[in-house]
């Protein structure tokens, strides 16, 4: 009788999910919902189908996300493609340069990410690192009409000049404790 007792009693405990996991389960989500997004528009038409999904889709699934699970969920670069999205914070900006150095000593892409609370706020960020398929929009050689339709995006853009592996930038969340 005890030991059944006791197992009801597990049962019904509540599992506490730390904000660290919560968030990184997050920005899994959004890498989740937007590679196979990216992957099809590169497929069905090159890197010019992968810009409007980049610019298009890519808000809408942070947008999404943010609304859905309680985070703010945005992505940010010290070089930033979209200005009026994508630019980082001070503490984002204090983050990302640790990121930096983590990847140049050889620390593992799935590795590098901080957590930290922050004026009553848990925030959380999971580096974005450049991957082969990258390059075609964020590398050292661009093609003319990569290079055409990134101006029509963001005329602003400084996100290109990247090689593989580097850091590119992060998936940044926050939320209120």
């Amino acid at each position: 009788i005890l030991f059944a007792a006791s197992a009801t009693l597990l049962a019904t405990e509540p599992v506490v999910v730390s904000p660290e996991n919560q968030a990184m389960a997050v920005a899994n989500e959004f890498v989740g919902l937007m590679k196979p997004q990216l992957q099809q528009a590169l497929a069905e038409g090159g890197p010019v189908n992968a810009i409007a999904v980049c610019a298009d889709v890519a808000p809408r699934i942070a947008d999404s996300l943010s609304a859905q699970s309680g985070w703010t969920v945005k992505r940010v670069s010290l070089k930033a493609r979209n200005a009026s999205r994508a630019v980082p914070d001070g503490w984002e900006e204090t983050v990302l340069l640790e990121f930096y150095p983590r990847r140049a000593a050889g620390e593992k892409p799935t590795d590098i990410r901080h957590g930290d609370v922050v004026g009553g706020q848990y925030r959380y960020m999971q580096a974005q690192v450049v991957e082969p398929v990258c390059l075609l929009c964020h590398g050292q050689v661009l093609t003319d009409e990569v290079t055409q339709v990134l101006r029509e995006y963001y005329p602003d853009d400084t996100a290109t000049g990247y090689t593989l592996g580097e850091v590119r930038g992060a998936i940044s969340l926050s939320r209120n404790l």
